[in-house]
């Protein structure tokens, strides 16, 4: 005679402890998906480069739910434009190999349900779905599906698809719900990059506007290059550069970095920089009484944050050039010849501009020959706070070096190239070279104090 289990003395209560152990479980599961879920949405909130976040959707998307795969598919901001970019994860270095080539997904099969439907899409068995083609050779196996549209405010820009969780069971409806939950952070995510990236992009165009076309320096001729930061929040800065003819047959150079990077130091640089070229017409040389009287301007007419700067006239000496040249508080110049030697023009440096107008700067002179090359450059170049500074400073005048019989253009492009630096700080550079002849006779005499 069969026994009932409420006639077991204990039976009872043994099974409501393991129903309630079980609900505790499932409990303690939940929190533990909801809390994985609060870190995926701050680790794709907290981006703002549009390429870190979009493989930060991807890989946050495999990990809530422990799949094999995920890819992002990204649509062109121009809406039915077709696919800007395709993102896969999980695929190992022989998946890549086998998929060398092959160009990325057309939207179409699985793919062009989501794009045109926008609705969750789950697959159980992948190789037997009626709209599962276009798999191309060397694409690696796979067997379920979980797919969501990514979009906010009615806009869709992409798809996110997930195959293959990880103990081999098909995607449920929790899957579907957390990775909807994401796909609704990744839109934002995905929209605040977009937006920073058109705002960074204006930002650089604005940069640009403010730094000069360099003129015709006949007989010298003269490159400049500039780039914006590469660190999030740090692309508009202070870097600029000058340069031109004066009267008594001198080519003036000058480069200078203002504090910080944002509009105001924008806008104190060109401030600046066009102070800077009234005064060289008003005051000839020495560079350093320049500096001197600009400083002196600065303090009286402005707020300009502090700025460290490097003027450098190349002027007629005798039948050949010199520079004479005066800092304040900025990195010396270098001197790169024609046959590839360099040297760094180490010399007492003067305080930068807007800290004590009443300290004076000293200047500084160096006979150049034929085919020199003077180079001025902001510290973006090679400041990186996991190195030294004249460990950097080396690797610049190598490469300066190696590159010295580049036409100026080609060679300024190649220093912004294979710059030591982190790209936290914007960089410009100027590089002037000196005619093969010597100065042309000048009727009447050239001061040189002209004070």
């Amino acid at each position: 005679m069969p026994v009932n289990a409420d006639e077991v003395p204990g039976a009872t209560w043994d099974a409501d402890l393991g129903g309630i152990a079980e609900q505790f479980r499932q409990l303690t599961r939940a929190q533990e998906r909801m809390q994985a879920l609060l870190d995926a949405v701050l680790a794709v909130s907290r981006e703002l480069d549009l390429p870190v976040v979009l493989r930060q959707i991807v890989s946050a998307a495999m990990h809530l739910v422990h799949a094999r795969y995920g890819a992002l598919s990204v649509f062109k901001e121009e809406e039915r434009a077709g696919l800007e970019d395709f993102i896969p994860l999980g695929l190992s270095d022989a998946d890549y190999q086998a998929l060398a080539g092959v160009h990325p997904p057309h939207g179409q099969g699985l793919l062009a349900h989501l794009i045109e439907q926008h609705e969750p899409l789950r697959v159980d068995d992948v190789p037997h779905h009626p709209d599962a083609v276009g798999f191309p050779a060397g694409h690696p196996p796979m067997r379920t599906l979980l797919g969501v549209a990514i979009g906010v405010h009615g806009r869709i820009y992409g798809n996110l698809y997930l195959a293959d969780r990880r103990d081999g069971r098909p995607f449920d409806e929790q899957d579907a719900a957390v990775v909807g939950a994401l796909a609704g952070a990744a839109g934002i995510a995905i929209e605040n990059a977009r937006l920073y990236q058109q705002v960074r992009t204006s930002a650089e165009q604005f940069q640009r506007l403010l730094l000069p076309t360099l003129p015709d320096l006949t007989p010298f001729t003269a490159a400049a290059e500039y780039r914006a930061a590469t660190a999030s929040g740090h692309h508009l800065g202070g870097d600029w550069y000058d340069a031109l003819l004066l009267p008594d047959g001198a080519c003036v150079a000058i480069i200078g970095d203002v504090v910080g990077h944002d509009l105001t130091a924008a806008a104190a640089m060109a401030q600046i920089r066009n102070m800077l070229r009234a005064l060289l017409y008003e005051r000839r040389t020495p560079p350093s009484l320049v500096l001197d009287r600009l400083d002196d301007t600065l303090h009286a007419i402005t707020d300009a944050p502090v700025t460290t700067a490097c003027l450098a006239r190349i002027e007629p000496y005798g039948d050949s050039w010199r520079l004479h040249w005066s800092t304040a508080g900025h990195l010396p110049p270098l001197v790169v010849r024609a046959d590839g030697r360099t040297r760094y023009l180490q010399a007492e440096p003067g305080v930068p501009l807007g800290v004590d107008a009443r300290l004076h700067r000293p200047d500084h002179t160096h006979t150049l020959a034929p085919g020199d090359t003077v180079l001025l450059f902001t510290d973006g170049l090679v400041e990186h706070p996991g190195h030294p500074l004249d460990a950097d400073l080396d690797i610049l005048a190598a490469t300066a070096g190696a590159h010295a019989g580049l036409p100026l253009d080609e060679f300024c492009r190649t220093l912004a190239d294979q710059h030591p630096s982190d790209g936290h700080d914007d960089i410009a550079l100027l590089a002037v070279r000196i005619p093969p002849t010597g100065p042309v006779s000048r009727t009447g005499p050239v001061s040189h104090q002209d004070r």
